[in-house]
Formats: structure tokens, sequence, C-alpha cells
């Protein structure tokens, strides 16, 4: 019966790797199956324990940093956030100045400014967002239809 405690061990650690993504926990649900093998054949319970820390501990220091480099290799990098932001383009709602302005990116309407001293963009130009700063995009214009005051 001891089996049972090992493989509900297993299941709840494998749940655990699915929330965490890091590789640790799987290694450890490698090791709780193999305490189940131990139990089934026949071990005492202080050997089940003694494979499941010796196979823990070489899952995570031999499989794991070779299983966490094919997994980020084959991941890709996606942007999110702010950084998702920079790069796209935006229309101009409200004239945007080096001070203030308005843009609509991504389908929200954000307070800009213009990355050029000086530089005006008209209202329904098309920019280029430069950086995040705060709340602020500092944008640029994506054609040369800029003014400068």
């Amino acid at each position: 019966m001891a089996w049972l405690w090992w493989l509900g061990a297993a299941l709840v650690l494998g749940v655990v790797e699915m929330l965490t993504v890091d590789l640790i926990f799987l290694m450890f649900a490698g090791g709780a199956l193999a305490a189940v093998v131990a139990t089934m054949l026949g071990a005492p319970f202080w050997a089940q324990v003694l494979v499941f820390a010796v196979v823990s501990v070489v899952l995570l220091f031999a499989v794991r940093p070779w299983a966490k480099d094919l997994l980020l290799r084959s991941t890709p990098d996606t942007l999110t956030n702010i950084a998702a932001h920079v790069g796209r383009e935006a229309t101009v709602l409200l004239d945007v100045t080096d001070r203030a302005g308005r843009v609509k990116l991504a389908g929200e309407v954000w307070t800009a400014r213009a990355a050029l001293p000086g530089a005006v963009l008209a209202t329904g130009t098309t920019v280029r967002v430069v950086r995040i700063e705060g709340a602020i995009a500092v944008v640029e214009s994506t054609a040369d239809n800029t003014l400068y005051s």
C-alpha cells in the first residue's frame, strides 16, 4: 500500500511542476516513481526514502541542466508588457509634441510625447513607439511629415 503514497507524491509533484515549469519538481517526481518501483520490489521504508533521495539528486544534477537548456532553446522569446509595445505603430489622436499628446496604440489611448525636441506630429499621423517611459509612449514619425516649431 506504500506504493500508492509514492505514486500520489509523484502526481502532486507533477502538478506543481506544471505550475512552475522549472523542472525541479519533475525531478522529484522521478525520484518518487523510482521509490514506487523500490516499494514494488519489497524494499523497506528506509530504502524507499534512500532511492527517492538518490534518484532525485541524480536527476537534479545530471538531467535537469540538459533538459532546461533544451526547453529554453525550443521556447520562443515572447515580448510582454512594455517591451511588446516598443516598435509598434500608433495613430496620433491629438497633436503630439515633445511635451504632450495622445496616440492610439494597440487599441488603447496612450499619453504620448515626441522623441525629437521641437517636433509636432499632427493628428492622424502614423507614428512608431521608440520607448515607454512610465505611462507615456515616446514616439517618432514613420514618414518625413514631422513639423518643427
